[in-house]
């Protein structure tokens, strides 16, 4: 019997080049291919068999093709999807940077402002994403590609495919909608009201990480970490990262606060509130500038003086003519 990527060489033959293995998860296996008919790198994205079976044809593509509307710049889009020889698939850009997940296992802890500026891309497109009535549900570093020092999320398709999956047809394959150390509260509680404010926590949990070098709750195992996420405060981000501005500390918490009411309403909210340490900074920056700036006025001004009166001066001084 063929292995997975024989098969999809042979089903894809015609559209797509198999090149290589490039990663997998727990739900799927991607492969950098060449696009036969533009030229171009791409990424295919093949579910596991289990989950193909859970999900059905049917309903993945249904939901692939809903998400493929997405069109921002922090987003990737979806260039293609299908079925073949029973495999269920979807092509996305061939992204050559590194992920998120990549750069914190390189650097642990992330400067400041990169932190900001990650989180702060991701949650405006997720504001988008949330006004077109689609929500991620499993936001976390994997799924944050790093594409010229600028964040791009990925696997919309399939993050709405599986929340639109009847949780009876998901446990028979042994999967959970999110990731543990970053679902929600009313994930981790397996509530049905899971709205954009889910997505917030998610991305709490993420700028959190990027800080701190860990997420806020970890654990042996996955029901440890949900316990945490619905009991436990998150651990002072300050403990570890001391120089962190508390307008940036004061945000994240409200992100990972446990009732969703609590939250900010809207990842554009939880933007600007990232925005606001950036733009506090540059008005201080702006104002040093002007301080600087009048001194130098000021300086000029009295040694102008002192070079006028000591000319003055020296006139006075100057014997008559004879």
């Amino acid at each position: 019997m063929m292995d997975t990527v024989e098969r999809l060489r042979t089903v894809l033959a015609e559209r797509y080049a198999i090149e290589r293995e490039l990663g997998r998860g727990g739900m799927a296996t991607v492969y950098v291919a060449k696009d036969l008919n533009h030229g171009r790198l791409v990424a295919i994205k093949v579910l596991r068999p289990d989950l193909a079976e859970s999900l059905g044809p049917g309903r993945f593509l249904r939901e692939i093709r809903i998400a493929s509307r997405l069109a921002h710049p922090n987003i990737l889009p979806l260039y293609d999807s299908g079925t073949a020889d029973g495999l269920l698939f979807y092509v996305m850009p061939y992204i050559p940077g590194e992920s998120l997940r990549e750069r914190i296992a390189r650097e642990g802890q992330l400067p400041v402002e990169d932190a900001l500026r990650i989180a702060r891309e991701v949650a405006e497109a997720l504001g988008y994403a949330h006004e077109e009535d689609i929500i991620h549900r499993d936001i976390k570093p994997g799924n944050i590609l790093l594409e010229a020092d600028h964040a791009v999320i990925a696997d919309f398709g399939l993050a709405r495919a599986i929340n639109v999956a009847a949780v009876d047809d998901l446990s028979s394959a042994g999967l959970a909608v999110g990731t543990p150390g970053y679902m929600s509260p009313e994930q981790c509680s397996g509530g049905e009201l899971v709205d954009g404010r889910s997505d917030v926590y998610s991305l709490g949990c993420v700028l959190y990480e990027m800080l701190a070098g860990e997420p806020p709750f970890t654990g042996p195992s996955a029901q440890a970490i949900a316990a945490k996420h619905l009991q436990l405060p998150p651990p002072p981000l300050r403990t570890v990262r001391p120089h962190v501005p508390e307008p940036v500390v004061a945000a994240i918490n409200r992100a990972l606060e446990k009732i969703p009411a609590d939250r900010f309403r809207t990842a554009d909210e939880f933007a600007h509130a990232l925005s606001a340490p950036e733009q506090t900074r540059r008005v201080a920056g702006f104002r040093r500038l002007l301080g600087w700036g009048a001194l130098l006025v000021l300086g000029a001004v009295a040694l102008g003086m002192i070079i006028v009166e000591r000319q003055s001066g020296g006139a006075r001084r100057r014997p008559p003519a004879t």
